[in-house]
C-alpha cells in the first residue's frame, strides 16, 4: 500500500477515486504546524530563524495518525499543492513525519486520473528555494503584523491590525477618496446636431460637435453654447469626409488568478473571497451525481496565461467541430503574461475536459458554482479563437457659415460581421459608440447635403476617478505590484473585517478608523505605505524562488523598520480620538440618537448627553446564524473574563451559545455544533465533536 498526503479532504476524495486499491489518499488540513499565535516566533538575534510548532491538538493527533499510516505504507508521496505554500507544507510535513532527503514530491496542475498517475512518475526533491519564498513572506508579514498592531492598538483603538499588504491596500482605497473629496468640477457641454440626408425619408443622423475650422473645441459654458447654436441655425450642412474600414476584437486570454476575480466580481456580483472558495472547489472537486468527485478546472492560483500545445490541439479540435472552420485561428492563439513578479510554473484557468460543457453540469451544480465554472469554460474556449470582425464608419460632417467659418461634427459606428470569439463569450459594450451601421444609419457619401432638424445642448461636469469595487482595486493592486493575486481575497477580506472600509453601492469607501490608521501609518511607517517600496519588496521576495537568500533581504529591511518602531511606541503621540458614530436606535429617556461606544467587553449603546443622560444599551451586531432556531447569532463577551464567546439573539428562549464562530446547521453526523474555518481562502465546518471531527466545505 502507499500512501498519498494532500491538503483538503476534499481533493484527497477526487485523487483516492483516480486510485483506486494500492493506494491511500489522505488530507493534512493545510498547515501541520506554523509560527506561535501568542508569541512572535521568530529569532531576531539568529537571523530570524522562524519558531515552527504545532499547538492544536487535532494537528497533534492528526501526525500520530499520519506517522502510523507512513510507517505502515511502502511509501509516502507529498502531493500538495504546486506551488509555494504547497512546498512550504510538504516540507514541514516531510520534517514532521522523518520524510526528509527522500524524492517523494509530486505534482500537478490539474486533478485527473492521467495527470495524477504522471505525477507518481516523475517524483523528486522538496525545492527549498521554493520553501525559503514562502518562509520569507510568512517571516516578513509576521515582523511586520506583530509589531505594528500592537501599536495602532495603543494609539488609536483596541483589536486593529496593520500588514504589509494589508496597509498598502488601505492607503489605496484612502488616497482615492482624498482625490475625490479634493476634486473640484469643471462644466462642460456637449452638443448633438439631428440631422437627415436630403432628398431621402433617411433615418436620423445624431453627431456630436468636435471643431472648428478643424481645430478641436471644447464648449465650457452656456453663454459660448448659445452663441454657436445661434451660429450653426445659419450654417449649410453636409458630408465633409466618409472614411469606411474594418476592425478586429480580439479575445482575451484564459483566466489568471487575478483576471478571475476581476471579472467574477463584474459578471457574477460575488466577492473575492466567495470566488476563491467556489473556485477551490471546481479545482479540487465536486460531487457530480452517477460519477461522483470530480474535478472540473485547473489550478487556480496562478499567474500564467499560458496554455499546453496538447490542450490547444485538442480545444481547435473542438471548435472546428462544434463552430466551424472559421472560428479557428490559422495559428494557435498565443498570449503573453505581462508583469514583473510572474509565477509561470503553471497554466491558466482553464477547464480539464472541453466535453464536459456547462449546460451539461446546470443541474448537477450548486448555481453560483455552476456559473463560475461557465465563466471560466467559455472565457478559455474564446481565448482561442478567430477575432470578431466588424465594419466601422466614420464621419466628419461639415456646418459652414461661410468660407472662413465652418464647423466639424463627429458620427462614428460598426456592425458586427463575424461574431468570432463573441459567439461564446459576452464582451462590455463601449458606450461612445452610439450608432450601428445598416440599423441606425443611412449611405453617406463625401459631399451628400445634410438638413439641421434640431441642436441639443447639455450641461455636464467633470467627475472624479471613481471609489475602488473589488474588481479594480484587485487590477490596481496588481498593475502596481502589491501583493500577489492568491492573497488578494484575504486582503479585501480583513479590510472589511476590521472595519477599515465599508461598501458603498459595491465601491469601498474607508470609515474614520481606516482614515486615521492610514493616516498614523504615514506619520510612523512611510515605508511599509509606500506603494514603491512595497512593490520593489515584491520583487525581492520573487528572486527567492531562484536562489537569492531569504535572510539577506529581511536583514537589510529590519533595521529601519526596527527604528520606526521604536520612534511610533515612544514619540508622544497621543491617543487619536476618533468621530462618534451613530446609531439609528432612540434614547427611550431623552430622545436622542444613541452612538456607539467601545467598552471592555465590546461594542454598546451610550446616550451622548452622558452625564445627564446615562442610558445604556446592549449593541447587537449579527455575525452569522444560530443553528438551532435560526436567530441572528452575536459575539459576546464574558463579564469577568473578557472572554469572546457567540450566543443566540433569542436567549433565554434559545440558549445556544459557542466559543467559535458557529456553521449555521449542526453537524451532518452527530448533530453537534460545527464551527467555520477559513483555511486557504476556502471556508469549512468542522465538528466540535472530537470524536466526530466532520469537515465539510459549503457549497454555496
Amino acid at each position: 500500500m502507499k500512501l498519498v498526503i494532500v491538503e483538503s479532504p476534499s481533493k484527497a476524495k477526487t485523487i483516492q477515486k483516480y486510485l483506486g486499491t494500492g493506494f491511500r489518499v489522505m488530507a493534512s488540513g493545510g498547515h501541520v504546524c506554523d509560527l506561535p499565535q501568542k508569541t512572535l516566533g521568530i529569532d531576531i538575534e539568529n537571523r530570524f530563524k522562524p519558531e515552527y510548532v504545532v499547538e492544536d491538538s487535532r494537528k497533534k493527533d492528526l501526525i500520530k495518525r499520519l506517522k502510523k499510516e507512513v510507517k505502515d505504507a511502502d511509501f509516502t508521496y507529498l502531493a500538495t499543492d504546486p506551488d509555494r505554500e504547497g512546498e512550504a507544507i510538504s516540507w514541514h510535513l516531510a520534517n514532521a513525519l522523518d520524510l526528509n532527503g527522500l524524492e517523494n514530491r509530486i505534482e500537478f496542475n490539474e486533478i485527473t486520473a492521467k495527470a495524477v498517475k504522471q505525477a507518481l512518475d516523475a517524483p523528486r526533491a522538496i525545492n527549498l528555494n521554493l520553501v525559503n519564498a514562502q518562509q520569507a513572506r510568512r517571516v516578513l508579514d509576521r515582523l511586520v503584523g506583530y509589531k505594528i498592531s500592537p501599536i495602532l492598538s495603543r494609539k488609536i483603538k483596541s483589536g486593529l491590525s496593520g500588514g504589509r499588504v494589508q496597509s498598502s491596500a488601505l492607503k489605496m482605497i484612502v488616497d482615492r477618496e482624498r482625490e475625490i473629496n479634493a476634486f473640484v468640477p469643471q462644466e462642460y457641454w456637449n452638443m448633438t446636431a439631428n440631422l437627415l440626408k436630403e432628398g431621402t425619408r433617411s433615418p436620423v443622423i445624431k453627431s456630436s460637435f468636435q471643431d472648428y475650422n478643424g481645430k478641436k473645441v471644447k464648449l465650457e459654458s452656456e453663454e459660448q453654447v448659445k452663441k454657436l447654436e445661434a451660429r450653426l441655425e445659419k450654417a449649410v450642412w453636409s458630408i465633409d469626409k466618409v472614411k469606411k474600414g474594418v476592425s478586429q476584437s480580439r479575445p482575451a486570454a484564459p483566466f489568471t488568478t487575478s483576471t478571475l476575480q476581476q471579472d467574477g466580481s463584474q459578471k457574477l456580483g460575488l466577492s473575492s473571497p466567495q470566488i476563491m472558495q467556489l473556485a477551490q472547489q471546481l479545482y479540487e472537486g465536486v460531487d457530480i451525481p452517477g460519477e461522483g468527485h470530480t474535478a472540473l478546472v485547473t489550478y487556480i492560483r496562478t499567474d500564467s496565461v499560458r496554455i499546453s500545445s496538447e490542450m490547444q490541439a485538442i480545444t481547435r479540435k473542438h471548435i472546428l467541430n462544434k463552430y466551424g472552420n472559421d472560428y479557428v485561428p490559422a495559428k494557435p492563439n498565443i498570449y503573453t503574461t505581462k508583469g514583473q513578479n510572474v509565477q509561470d510554473a503553471h497554466e491558466a484557468i482553464r477547464p480539464i475536459s472541453l466535453d464536459r460543457t456547462p449546460e451539461s453540469l446546470e443541474d448537477k451544480l450548486p448555481k453560483n458554482l455552476y456559473k463560475l465554472y461557465r465563466l471560466i469554460y467559455f472565457r478559455y474556449l474564446a481565448s482561442q479563437m478567430t477575432p470578431a470582425v466588424y465594419n466601422t464608419l466614420n464621419v466628419r460632417v461639415q456646418a459652414t457659415v461661410n468660407e472662413k467659418e465652418n464647423y466639424g461634427f463627429k458620427v462614428s459606428g460598426k456592425a458586427l460581421v463575424f461574431k468570432g470569439y463573441t459567439a461564446v463569450y459576452e464582451i462590455e459594450k463601449n458606450d461612445d459608440e452610439e450608432n450601428e451601421i445598416g440599423g441606425n444609419l443611412p449611405n453617406l457619401n463625401d459631399g451628400d447635403a445634410l438638413k439641421l432638424k434640431n441642436l441639443k445642448s447639455e450641461q455636464k461636469f467633470t467627475k472624479p476617478q471613481p471609489r475602488y469595487s473589488e474588481a479594480t482595486l484587485i487590477k490596481a493592486m496588481e498593475e502596481n505590484g502589491i501583493g500577489r493575486p492568491s492573497t488578494y481575497a484575504t486582503v479585501i477580506s480583513v479590510l472589511t473585517k476590521r472595519e477599515y472600509v465599508t461598501k458603498e453601492q459595491k465601491l469601498f469607501k474607508p470609515t474614520p478608523l481606516g482614515e486615521a490608521v492610514t493616516e498614523f501609518m504615514e506619520n510612523c511607517f512611510k515605508n511599509i505605505v509606500d506603494i514603491h517600496f512595497t512593490a520593489d519588496m515584491e520583487s525581492r521576495l520573487d528572486l527567492i524562488e531562484h536562489g537569492s537568500e531569504w535572510q539577506k533581504i529581511i536583514e537589510e529591511f529590519y533595521p529601519s523598520f526596527a527604528d520606526d518602531l521604536q520612534k511610533a511606541s515612544y514619540n508622544g503621540r497621543k491617543k487619536i480620538v476618533l468621530p462618534e458614530e451613530v446609531s439609528d436606535v432612540i434614547c427611550d429617556k431623552c430622545g436622542a440618537k444613541m452612538i456607539v461606544k467601545e467598552g471592555r467587553y465590546g461594542k454598546f449603546l451610550a446616550c451622548p448627553n452622558y452625564p445627564e443622560c446615562k442610558n445604556i444599551k446592549n449593541f447587537v451586531e449579527p455575525v452569522g446564524k444560530c443553528p438551532v432556531c435560526g436567530g441572528d447569532i452575536s459575539k459576546k463577551h464574558g463579564k469577568k473574563s473578557g472572554s469572546v464567546f457567540y450566543g443566540c439573539s433569542n436567549y433565554p428562549e434559545c440558549k445556544f451559545m459557542s466559543w467559535d464562530l458557529p456553521a449555521p446547521i449542526l453537524c451532518p453526523e452527530c448533530a453537534s455544533t460545527m464551527k467555520i474555518v477559513q483555511e486557504n481562502d476556502t471556508t469549512k465546518y468542522v465538528c466540535l465533536n472530537r470524536k466526530c471531527n466532520h469537515t465539510l466545505i459549503p457549497k454555496e
